[in-house]
């Protein structure tokens, strides 16, 4: 029978210090960066941790500094796989940049946003990067917190334009007329499927397919949805709207253009349940469906979605090297937009 032996817990640096022999100023700067200090010291430090409980205190050891090494970053939906892969390439960009992100949902809430911006605000990040929500009334958050630190809008615009904060985003123009011109040159003109109006890009994505469809002397098509669709469930709002069109024999032969691929994915199953993509029989409508935003499963799913790549990592890493900046120059300046153009994907949907 195995014995285990309880290590003794030591609650500050300074007793750290006492108890592996290394000063304290050279523990500082090992946690911050381990090859600050020599290899050998490194290795001695590394073995008096193994025979202590001792936790690092990270925030602790920041409050009485003018950086605090924090960049906070607010989305949506952590399950939104879209904002998954965001935070990834954000949280990779932070890291090698030598910051760490501390990351807030805002569940798609206009208060639970404004929580999260109290939040970040509390433990003086540095910076933020923010996707933000389409609510009005909320302008008084994002100026509080903007007086405090650097703010980079990504993904989406801000209800009202903010003083001082950047944007960093994909040019819906652009990834919209790219999908909208090979769908007019392979087939019909598409009708489009717009998403409920919960960020900017619902609206931009909209007029920029009026936009274009107008420019090729077509009038636009924007499909009949319910009223009050205000939620972020887009598969089944995609879903029960093409549904509900189905069961009365509309778009059964027509190209659908969906605002994004959420949305795209809801709308193939529902066609699927009306057999209108018979599998492996060559037979079937010609109702084609297309997407945007090349969500990580939209390649899998059954017909694979032809939709328009954004550049997660792209914008990710323009959005910390923007941050960056502004933390490093202050907030004076014209504002940055950068806006990065979609690829297009061609898949067997459309």
């Amino acid at each position: 029978m195995g014995f285990h032996m309880v290590k003794p817990k030591i609650s500050t640096m300074n007793d750290l210090s006492k108890a592996i022999g290394v000063s304290r100023p050279t523990l500082a700067r090992y946690f911050e960066d381990e090859k600050a200090v020599l290899p050998s010291t490194a290795r001695k430090i590394k073995d008096g941790l193994a025979k202590v409980d001792y936790v690092y205190n990270f925030l602790a050891t920041r409050q009485n500094r003018k950086s605090t090494g924090l960049i906070g970053v607010v989305v949506p939906h952590f399950e939104d796989l879209f904002y998954a892969s965001l935070l990834e390439s954000i949280e990779a960009a932070a890291s090698a940049a030598g910051f760490t992100m501390i990351t807030q949902s805002s569940h798609g809430d206009p208060f639970s946003q404004e929580q999260a911006m109290r939040k970040l605000r509390s433990m003086s990040v540095d910076g933020a990067i923010v996707a933000p929500l389409a609510a009005q009334g909320h302008h008084e958050i994002f100026l509080a917190a903007g007086a405090d630190f650097p703010i980079v809008f990504v993904d989406a615009r801000p209800p009202q334009p903010l003083s001082g904060s950047d944007f960093i985003g994909t040019r819906n123009t652009q990834s919209i007329g790219i999908m909208v011109d090979y769908l007019c040159r392979t087939g019909p003109p598409p009708v489009f499927l717009a998403m409920p109006l919960l960020n900017s890009n619902a609206l931009e994505r909209r007029e920029a397919y009026v936009q274009q469809m107008h420019q090729r002397g077509l009038p636009e098509q924007i499909m009949d949805v319910p009223g009050d669709a205000s939620s972020w469930q887009f598969e089944r709002y995609g879903f029960e709207v093409m549904d509900a069109h189905l069961a009365q024999g509309r778009y059964v032969d027509a190209t659908i253009l969906c605002a994004n691929d959420r949305i795209a994915i809801g709308a193939i199953r529902a066609a699927n349940m009306h057999g209108l993509f018979a599998r492996g029989t060559g037979v079937g409508s010609q109702l084609r469906i297309a997407g945007h935003d090349d969500h990580p499963l939209s390649r899998y799913i059954f017909p694979a979605l032809t939709t328009v790549a954004q550049q997660v990592a792209g914008l990710a890493g323009d959005a910390v090297g923007t941050l960056l900046k502004r933390i490093e120059h202050g907030q004076d300046g014209k504002p940055i937009v950068l806006l990065r153009d979609g690829v297009l994907k061609l898949r067997e949907s459309a």
